[in-house]
């Protein structure tokens, strides 16, 4: 078996909540394989081997599962954690082949300084494509370096790997460089801050009477 990413993965005889309790007990995660138009698959996943490949590869690391001497490519589709304890409590993961595309999102780095006197603004953190399964970046970067207000950076603007399709809209907006408040317009929103206040409470003291 590849050592990609590679975890053996039992197959699971019980099910229920309990059972569910037990395998976290123990140290694994429940999780069930689907795709291709096969059956189902209820497995367990080692949960520190699991953990460790998401932390480096990411959450779209393409995986090599061995069951019960089986090879099998899986992707994870959905990764349900716990809020408090962190723990992944289950997985969907799906079934892939190699040279097949999937869509996956992938999260966007901006890296470097704007110019002086500017403000950096993020308004979306991933885009959507459609790539290899086995070619899946990790991230993608964008560099700001020197971007001077009124630059702008869409998903357009990302460079994706050979053989790659952009699925969300190439005018997605990603980072937008703008011109930095000064003290005077600090100043002055505070100023207007009060009055702003004072309208809202004469507009509610109308509807009460």
């Amino acid at each position: 078996m590849s050592d990609k990413n590679a975890l053996t993965a039992a197959v699971r005889t019980e099910f229920g909540k309990g059972s569910a309790r037990r395998a976290r007990r123990e140290g694994q995660v429940p999780a069930v394989l689907y795709g291709h138009k096969t059956e189902p698959r209820h497995l367990l996943l080692s949960a520190l081997e699991f953990a460790a490949i998401l932390r480096h590869a990411g959450t779209n690391a393409l995986l090599t599962l061995d069951i019960e001497g089986e090879e099998q490519l899986a992707l994870p589709k959905q990764i349900d954690v716990h809020p408090l304890t962190r723990i992944i409590e289950h997985t969907d993961l799906l079934v892939v082949r190699k040279g097949e595309k999937v869509i996956v999102e992938i999260a966007v780095l901006v890296t470097g300084e704007a110019a002086p006197g500017t403000l950096v603004t993020t308004d979306a953190d991933y885009i959507e494509v459609e790539v290899e399964a086995t070619n899946i970046p990790e991230e993608f970067e964008i560099s700001i370096a020197g971007a001077e207000a009124g630059t702008q950076f869409t998903a357009a603007d990302v460079t994706l790997p050979t053989g790659a399709t952009l699925i969300s809209d190439p005018e997605t907006l990603l980072v937008n460089v703008i011109e930095a408040p000064t003290e005077a317009d600090l100043e002055s929103d505070e100023e207007e801050a009060p009055e702003g206040e004072a309208a809202e409470d004469a507009a509610k003291a109308a509807e009460e009477e």
